[in-house]
Parts: C-alpha cells; structure tokens; sequence
C-alpha cells in the first residue's frame, strides 16, 4: 500500500503555475482557478496575473478575489498586468463589428474600465503582473508553467522585454484560438486570440517548449446543458452558490439552452490530462491583418520564426470523463 501512495505521489508532482487570466464573474475563469485550487498536491498557484479580456483588471481582480477568500487562500497574490492589448482597440473593434460583424461579444471592449473600490485596491499587489511573471520565471528553482486563460498580452510582454525566458518557461497551456472551426457567432478568430492577436502572435513564434492549445476545436464538443448544470448547482457550497448565481438564469429562463466550458479544460489538463481524447501538433501563427481574418489562427512560415516550436492541439476529449471531475472538483467544500 505504501509503495502504491508512493507511485502515485511520483505520478501527480506538483507543478508550479502562474495562472494569467481576463477574469469573469466565475464562469469559467473563476471556475478554473477553483479547480486548481481544490488540488494543492498537485498544482501550486503562484499568483495570478490579470489581463484585459472579459474585463478590465480592476474589475476582474474583484471577482478574483472573492473566489480566493471563499476557497479560503486570501494569500494568494493577484498581479495586474498590461491594461490594453498591444495593438487592438476598442474603436477598431467597433470598426470590425460594423464591417465584418456583428460581433455577439465585445468583452471588455464593450464595458467602461472603472477604478476598482479602496479595499480592493490595498489588496492588489504593487508589483506589475509582467514583473512579477518576470522574476517567477527567472528566478524559481524549477521552471515554471504558466496557465493563460485570457488574451497572452501579459506573456507577451515578458517575452518582448525577456527573450531569453522563453526556453526557461516549463510550458504554456492555453484557452484560445481555433484550428479548424470557427467561432460560434461565425468569426474565423475565437475571442481569446481575437481580442490581442499581436500576442497571441508573439507566443505562438516563440521558442518556448511546450505549447498545449485548448482551442474552440476541443471546446466546441464540452458542451454544459441544464442537466449537467443541475448535478453541480444541486449541491450547495459557497462555489456552486456562484455558479448557480452564474449560470442559474440562463437555465430558468429556457432549459433548453446550453454553454460551453472553455478555460476550465486547460486547468483540468493539469489534474488528469487522459480526458484529451485527440490531438494534432502543428506549427501555427495568426493572422494579424487588419480584416476580416483578424485573430485568425494560420499556418506559420517557419522562415520567419525559425526557433518557433510546435504546438500541442487538443481536438477531442472524453466529456463524461472530464464532467466527473469537473462536477467533483465545484461542488467539493472548500
């Protein structure tokens, strides 16, 4: 028995993580950092970095950290980083909703970024979320993954202003971008990589050496309809209250409807990575003409990103086997 606790210690080391997200009220940004959170022998969250995506930081870290405080781990710090993406903003998104569009989700395009309440801001760390993503991936004794849930604005920035971090990153695991399929409001670019193309860019050239994709190809097929809603909000937890409060809503008001689960199949990746049923691995780039493509995921031309190193596609998973751990993971008390 004591050989077999052993081997399966050896089997879950635990990895340290930086958990670089845009935020949402909890589904499913919050959701994921749950997960994570209910398996300390496993994942070590170092700090989470905000970025613009869903929201703006400020508004973001508040939802942050009322997840932290219910899963009792006030002392994990929260970072904020770039406050736009590099290059995108809201009047060119307005621009391509006009001419493309529409766009059915403008994210924090289509919300007011307003300073966060003073308490709020005594609990957010002075460090800038790039610097402290700086000094966790240079100076940590065992290379550090990083989880981005959101647009790579942040990481990009690392990058930019560190080449030389990109083969000390352990790896990237990342919600965002669409290898074969389109977003479901028909956009060729799914939101994450849509909202900052040029960094998503920047990653996806980069030599960092592991990149592992959870894109909308593998999102697509995880599918959450109000009986799979109803197992989990069901239970009454501090979690499943916000859940319930979330989601609760969408489902009283038409229980035919259905949502995705997104970036909460990049943080189950780190707790039980069998439920990826298929993969492809491709070099990858995206497309950051102004246009209609804009955010697109396109083949790279090796030539001009010559230390460029592939990327891990998810594609297909086991939906009953992640939704048990899943459902475990939110409704365990914290």
């Amino acid at each position: 028995m004591r050989l077999l606790l052993l081997t399966a210690t050896l089997c879950f080391a635990q990895e340290k993580v930086i958990f670089d997200t845009d935020s949402a009220f909890f589904n499913d940004d919050g959701a994921a950092l749950v997960m994570l959170l209910q398996r300390p022998e496993q994942v070590d969250v170092l700090g989470l970095t905000l970025v613009p995506g869903n929201l703006w930081p400020n508004l973001g870290a508040e939802y942050m950290f009322r997840i932290l405080d219910i899963m009792k781990k006030p002392a994990v710090p929260i970072y904020i980083g770039a406050r736009a993406p590099l290059v995108h903003t809201r009047a060119m998104a307005q621009k391509e909703s006009k001419e493309w569009g529409p766009y059915t989700y403008l994210g924090a395009f289509g919300q007011e970024d307003k300073p966060g309440k003073t308490t709020l801001q005594r609990r957010i760390s002075r460090k800038s979320g790039i610097d402290f993503m700086i000094d966790m991936i240079s100076q940590a004794p065992t290379p550090v993954t990083v989880l981005a849930i959101g647009p790579m604005t942040n990481l990009a920035i690392v990058l930019r202003l560190r080449p030389d971090l990109e083969r000390k990153i352990k790896r990237v695991v990342f919600m965002g971008g669409a290898a074969h399929t389109r977003s479901p409001d028909g956009q060729a670019a799914e939101f994450n990589f849509w909202f900052d193309p040029e960094a998503a860019q920047v990653v996806l050239r980069s030599a960092i050496p592991e990149k592992v994709m959870f894109g909308l190809d593998i999102c697509n097929r995880a599918k959450l309809d109000k009986a799979r809603y109803d197992e989990i909000a069901s239970v009454k937890t501090p979690v499943t209250a916000l859940f319930r409060e979330d989601l609760g809503k969408r489902f009283a008001k038409d229980p035919s409807a259905s949502t995705y689960i997104w970036d909460c199949l990049a943080a189950g990746y780190f707790l039980d990575p069998t439920f990826v049923t298929q993969r492809e691995t491709a070099y990858l780039d995206v497309d950051t003409a102004f246009g209609k493509n804009y955010g697109a995921v396109i083949p790279l031309d090796r030539t001009i990103a010559p230390d460029a190193t592939a990327v891990d596609v998810t594609l297909d998973l086991d939906f009953a086997k992640f939704f048990e751990l899943y459902k475990a993971l939110l409704t365990k008390s914290p």
